[in-house]
């Protein structure tokens, strides 16, 4: 039975409206059973799973914050931002997913056209079958070739042929964090860095703050507690806002594990809505 007297919130769910392998309903239910009161769904440039994860959450007294995670690039690094509190009826937002999710389309035919010149024989309109509303990324690439038998993991495929300097390897338009952090505001969101572990450096950091980013995801099962420390150390010192969830994909035997035990408190999210609407 649900402990609602502490309530726990995991604000970093993902669903099959990006790379996820559960629906917003089972994601919804999932929660309950781990006694969480308080989630976000941040697909991956995609919004179209939230309106069905506030209707079954009211069913179970969870309380559904808004989101999604938005791809940009720094320093021919990617930066995801999440968004918390976003209007999912925002006319630019919406827009701007259409775009992306095309050209989540394009990059993905320009992948496996590289991986046919490798004798690699998979094709697009078989993995499309498989994603939402077309919603397609790396991850579900890499899910053909293990299933075809291409690689033996799910690892392999981007340490082998779709990662970075792979030799099937597709970058992203670029999108910068400072339009995605202003997209998210235009929106009337709050936006966060997402998981930065070791990915940035403080120059970096510096500038995401420098040009508006309102918090940083501090608790993440990528984050040891030297980092936790770390990253807890930078919101303090610029007053910023802390953020933290699972990560849940639904597609490593551990991920059931992590929800629910990656969570913030009920205090952080309240420290957002002051911020949101002060």
């Amino acid at each position: 039975m649900n402990n609602w007297d502490n309530k726990r919130a995991d604000l970093h769910l993902h669903t099959i409206y990006s790379d996820g392998t559960l629906t917003p309903t089972e994601v919804i239910k999932l929660c309950y059973s781990k006694g969480l009161s308080i989630i976000s769904i941040v697909d991956h440039d995609n919004i179209q799973g939230l309106e069905e994860a506030e209707d079954t959450a009211n069913l179970y007294n969870i309380e559904v914050i808004p989101g999604v995670e938005l791809s940009s690039n720094l320093n021919q690094k990617e930066v995801h931002i999440l968004g918390y509190f976003i209007d999912r009826k925002n006319t630019k937002l919406n827009e701007y997913l259409d775009y992306f999710r095309e050209e989540r389309k394009k990059r993905a035919e320009r992948i496996i056209r590289k991986l046919n010149l490798l004798d690699i024989n998979i094709e697009l309109d078989s993995i499309l079958q498989k994603t939402v509303l077309g919603s397609i990324g790396r991850p579900h690439v890499a899910y053909a070739l293990l299933e075809n038998g291409y690689i033996n993991t799910y690892e392999e495929a981007f340490d082998k042929y779709i990662g970075v300097n792979g030799p099937a390897y597709e970058a992203k338009i670029h999108f910068s964090p400072e339009d995605a952090i202003k997209l998210i505001s235009q929106a009337g969101g709050l936006s966060f860095l997402a998981h930065p572990n070791r990915t940035f450096n403080e120059s970096e950091l510096k500038y995401l703050i420098e040009i508006g980013i309102d918090g940083i995801e501090v608790f993440h099962p990528a984050h040891t507690n030297e980092r936790i420390s770390y990253f807890k150390g930078i919101t303090s010192e610029y007053f910023l806002l802390e953020s933290g969830g699972s990560d849940f994909h639904g597609t490593k035997k551990n991920d059931l594990e992590l929800i629910g035990s990656y969570t913030i408190s009920e205090k952080m999210v309240d420290n957002m809505k002051r911020r949101l609407f002060k």
